[in-house]
């Protein structure tokens, strides 16, 4: 449980640093294919479908390869 606990804190370290010192990594996110983007006079509504299911793969992949390592 505490190794987790660390991975999980290293990660969201180097997603914070990442976010704050190169934000050009992330541009892409909301802007790909797919992402829904609706823009009214009085309301915006936004749905990053495409965004959320490469996320999930990013994600899914490394989950499997850090629980392969045990």
């Amino acid at each position: 449980m505490g190794k987790l606990l660390i991975m999980i804190g290293g990660f969201l370290l180097v997603l914070g640093l990442l976010i704050s010192y190169a934000p050009g990594l992330i541009s892409w996110f909301g802007n790909l294919p797919g992402d829904i983007k609706i823009v009214d006079e009085r309301r915006s509504i936004f749905i990053p479908i495409t965004s959320m299911i490469v996320i999930s793969l990013v994600l899914s992949i490394l989950i499997n390869l850090f629980s392969s390592l045990k």
